[in-house]
């Protein structure tokens, strides 16, 4: 299937409004999702079968040419397939002509996806952690979706769904057209995107030539130091810490209950469904109010600064730390980084990636110099070569600052940035440069550390070496 490419000035956006259907309505949502997943898992099956076919034959020294043909798993192909056997297979008869062609579409589309990055990530084309064959999704666990591309899409002021008078008045002028629908069952509501080509107009931000360098953190979200060398901290809500009295009491409460158990086939009562209810409603607050907020962070800075520099953080790595998991994951890093990115797009505005290898917070802002050693405790940044005494975080928010004047002046291999790749990722605390001699080594070079390059040749060769355009 080929990508969808906008027109000119056009920009492929969504639009996300909460449902409210009656009884009626959310059942036919519901047999849609179900239909997906029956789809997908008659792919899946589908095509597996003939993996263990082969598999079978190969233990009774069948050649390579006389096994059974791979089953193909594109779009078109298990289209095909499933437009045979929609007839004849007894897990779809008496009732798959109750729900659109598009629900079964959604689980072969989805099927075929999974298989797609299977085959990639098993021969190194994929990037991130290897991925397994695709398996059956389980009734209980399936999140409800369902994916409409054709028919009569449209949006009604039938007062059935939140105000979208935003939406239906560029249908209306011709500057949106609505190409996708897909209705998913979050947080115990009903929700609708709708991926619509909408004509945008780049918006000038209030200062077009200003960078500003964003270190995140968990005492304060975000530091942020722009090119004038004003600071700026960014307090971090804590959304979650202000509920966690609350979950405990409703966590206390749903323990006290009979709930499911799959061992012995035990069903929940209706008083832990009631409990488990009150309780997912306090998650879903809290997740609220964290949307809420990052997308307010995020469109204010976009639409002040030019040119925003952050880093590329290991948030899996960091989520290991069982100290900081729940602060960091409440704190929502990534997030940060996703909106910042593509509400630069909108307006024309580029986003600097420092190289996750970088050391931003050792490194002095003032002369260069690069500390062998900076522990997380160490809140203040202490340099070895000149006076500069600075909170750490300040100090690292001022060097990816530097990073945006270091890609639009030139530092001499600007050009060659995207060919920097890091062989053996082990960081700058494995092979550090130091800033002082060492007590053993005797004076003069021999046998003494070479000490680290200092001023404008120690900075433009470090932020030359973070700089990764995103």
């Amino acid at each position: 299937m080929k990508k969808f490419r906008p027109q000119p000035g056009f920009v492929v956006q969504a639009y996300r409004f909460a449902l409210d259907p009656n009884a009626t309505q959310e059942a036919a949502l519901r047999s849609h999702c179900g239909a997906a997943r029956a789809a997908y898992n008659w792919a899946v099956s589908w095509v597996r079968a003939s993996w263990a076919q082969r598999a079978a034959e190969a233990t009774y020294g069948i050649d390579e040419e006389r096994l059974t043909k791979w089953r193909p798993w594109s779009l078109p192909a298990l289209r095909k397939a499933f437009n045979e056997a929609k007839h004849t297979d007894p897990r779809f008869a008496g009732w798959w002509e109750e729900n659109s062609k598009e629900a079964y579409n959604t689980g072969l589309a989805g099927a075929a996806a999974a298989f797609d990055n299977y085959a990639k990530s098993k021969n190194g084309k994929r990037k991130g952690r290897t991925m397994g064959a695709p398996r059956r999704k389980s009734k209980r666990k399936a999140r409800l979706a369902c994916r409409f591309t054709t028919g009569s899409i449209r949006i009604d002021p039938d007062g059935r769904h939140e105000r979208a008078h935003g939406l239906r008045e560029r249908i209306a002028a011709g500057t949106a057209r609505i190409l996708s629908a897909t209705v998913r069952h979050e947080r115990g509501r009903w929700f609708v995107s709708f991926q619509a080509e909408v004509k945008r107009e780049i918006t000038r931000v209030g200062r077009p030539d200003a960078a500003v360098g964003i270190d995140l953190g968990v005492k304060h979200l975000a530091v942020l130091a722009d090119s004038a060398g004003e600071i700026r901290y960014e307090s971090n809500p804590k959304h979650l810490d202000g509920s966690l009295k609350l979950l405990r009491l409703h966590s206390r409460r749903v323990s006290r209950r009979q709930g499911p158990d799959r061992r012995t086939g035990q069903q929940a009562s209706k008083r832990w469904e009631k409990a488990n209810r009150e309780r997912n409603r306090v998650h879903h607050r809290v997740a609220n109010l964290r949307a809420d907020a990052l997308h307010k962070f995020t469109t204010r800075i976009r639409a002040e600064h030019g040119t925003v520099v952050v880093e590329d953080l290991n948030v899996a790595g960091m989520l290991k730390n069982r100290r900081l998991a729940c602060r960091i994951a409440d704190a929502g890093f990534g997030e940060i980084r996703r909106q910042l990115t593509y509400k630069g797009r909108r307006n024309a505005c580029p986003t600097v990636v420092a190289n996750r290898w970088y050391p931003s917070s050792k490194t002095c802002s003032n002369c260069g110099a690069v500390k062998a050693k900076l522990p997380l405790h160490v809140r203040v940044f202490d340099c070895d070569a000149c006076p500069l005494v600075m909170d750490r975080d300040e100090n690292a928010a001022h060097n990816l600052a530097a990073l945006a004047a270091a890609r639009t002046t030139g530092t001499g291999v600007a050009g060659d940035l995207d060919a920097v790749k890091v062989s053996k990722p082990r960081g700058a605390d494995r092979k550090p440069r130091t800033t002082r001699p060492s007590r053993k080594a005797g004076k003069g070079r021999a046998g003494g550390a070479i000490p680290a390059p200092r001023g404008k040749e120690a900075r433009d060769r470090t932020q030359a070496e973070a700089l990764m355009l995103w």
